[in-house]
């Protein structure tokens, strides 16, 4: 069956462009396009990726922002924050949303912090339940017990030793007797709980082992999942080049601040000395800010919450992170370039901010190397494609990274193959050429993958779809990353690609 190469369709792909003294691109033909892989789930870890790494957890239910509702069965109805949060907790709603919903957060594998809509805290003021804390406190620590034959059915355990109970849909309190009542539809301390979302990020994955498990699993992880013969593989299937995602709590090993554990910045200086070993260049993508630049779990957020950003101090600390990594790395002959953070999220992160991230990071590269490019990753949500561009032709040796899927919209749902392909042609096509400009900064296509919506594709059409976003992608002016290396999901993992014949470079 035929195998798509990839098509560079002009010289012009097939060039780097570097910045002169007025900061404007020109042509430089003696360095190839970057062409690469992206190691996700390495470093910073992601459920999705590689499942097993959770299944040892203790009551692994109950991780770091799982999404529990629960529902009296006396009352009838769901507990709710009033107002999303701020006033007292009630138990009269018919449906389950947003302010019915509570974000755990983990203490231990029985005892936990709920967090509401409006980010407080759920505890009790003597017996009333209420949702103040901005911060949780001893007050603001639950149990949560489930019945063994029913794992549906919970009581929830207040700090004061008593459960709570739903009086009735306005009054719900901490003074149930535990002693009592048995798991039946009478016992007005019962809820019906139900989870409307999990997270299996590496908060998630190190809070949840704990200080004991953690560390043993995260070794072990760090040092099978990636290893030095995928450089020799990354180098004879044609590549030059992988982009790594770390998190910020790398600059703190070997003390990282809790629940991480040490050792994440060891394979990182393994994956140098294996990249200068096989000469592949290394992009060092930081995928996890303080606080999450964009609420999701492969940002390390711990409960979905979107924190990054809001104050200066998240900012400051970002940019010490790129320090120390820069200063690590930036007489390695390997370092190629530095993306200053992955994804971050419109409108919560304003662009405002990005931009004063970025200038005071873009200077913290340059303190100790001229030569390494400086990677600004789009704001993902509502923004323009070329926002990010008057900062950009400031810097010397700049490129933007756009991640293009043919996922995660409507749009795609009920695209045939074909459908799928022409996209790539004439959609992708459009917008690459719409962002790449002859004075403007390089173009990183940093995130791509051969998965679509459609259901059973033959071999011959992902080769095609794949053989196409090789083709456009090719274009760009700094190069493409596959997401990613190794994947439980055979489509998302280009060694199974490339050694299955799905995929040829």
């Amino acid at each position: 069956m035929k195998i798509y190469p990839i098509l560079f369709m002009t010289c012009y792909s097939c060039m780097f462009l570097i910045s002169n003294s007025n900061g404007r691109t020109v042509p430089d033909s003696s360095i190839p396009p970057v062409r690469a892989v992206n190691l996700g789930g390495w470093l910073v870890a992601e459920g999705w990726i590689k499942p097993s790494l959770f299944q040892g957890i203790p009551n692994s239910d109950f991780l770091d922002g799982t999404g529990v509702q629960f529902k009296s069965v006396t009352v009838g109805k769901y507990l709710c924050a009033e107002s999303g949060g701020g006033t007292v907790i009630v138990a009269n709603r018919s449906s389950a949303s947003g302010w019915e919903t509570f974000s755990l957060w983990r203490i231990n594998e029985r005892t936990f912090n709920f967090r509401v809509f409006n980010r407080k805290f759920v505890g009790i003021n003597g017996i009333d339940t209420v949702a103040l804390a901005d911060a949780p406190g001893q007050t603001e620590t639950f149990e949560i017990q489930r019945n063994p034959d029913d794992l549906n059915r919970v009581r929830i355990k207040a700090p004061n030793g008593f459960f709570l109970q739903a009086k009735t849909e306005d009054l719900v309190t901490a003074d149930y007797e535990g002693s009592n009542g048995g798991w039946g539809d009478d016992n007005p301390s019962i809820f019906l709980l139900t989870i409307s979302g999990r997270m299996q990020g590496e908060y998630q994955l190190t809070n949840g082992y704990g200080p004991n498990l953690a560390p043993q699993v995260m070794q072990e992880h760090w040092s099978t999942f990636i290893v030095e013969e995928d450089f020799n593989f990354i180098k004879k299937n044609g590549l030059n080049t992988v982009r790594i995602p770390v998190g910020w709590w790398i600059a703190s090993d070997p003390s990282p601040p809790k629940p991480y554990v040490a050792g994440s910045l060891q394979a990182l200086d393994n994956a140098f000395s294996w990249a200068q070993k096989y000469g592949i260049k290394v992009i060092v993508d930081l995928h996890a800010a303080p606080g999450s630049q964009n609420g999701w779990e492969h940002s390390s957020s711990r409960d979905g919450s979107q924190e990054w950003g809001l104050t200066d101090d998240s900012i400051e600390e970002t940019v010490l992170v790129i320090d120390f990594l820069t200063a690590r790395y930036a007489s390695s002959p390997s370092l190629f370039a530095v993306e200053l953070i992955n994804e971050p999220l419109s409108p919560g992160v304003s662009l405002e901010n990005l931009s004063k991230y970025y200038r005071g990071a873009y200077d913290a590269v340059r303190k100790y190397s001229e030569t390494v490019y400086v990677v600004l990753s789009n704001r993902l949500g509502p923004s323009e494609p070329t926002e990010l561009f008057g900062l950009a032709n400031g810097f010397t040796k700049s490129a933007i990274d756009v991640h293009y899927y043919n996922l995660y919209s409507s749009i795609f749902d009920n695209m045939s193959v074909q459908q799928n392909i022409d996209y790539v042609y004439n959609n992708r096509s459009a917008q690459l050429t719409q962002i790449t400009t002859s004075n403007g900064p390089l173009i990183f296509v940093g995130e791509w993958v051969a998965e679509w919506q459609v259901r059973g594709a033959a071999k011959e059409d992902y080769q095609r779809y794949a053989a196409a976003q090789l083709e456009v992608f090719g274009r760009a002016s700094f190069g493409w990353a596959y997401w990613t290396l190794r994947n439980v999901n055979n489509i998302w993992s280009l060694e199974w690609m490339i050694n299955n014949g799905y995929l040829q470079l």
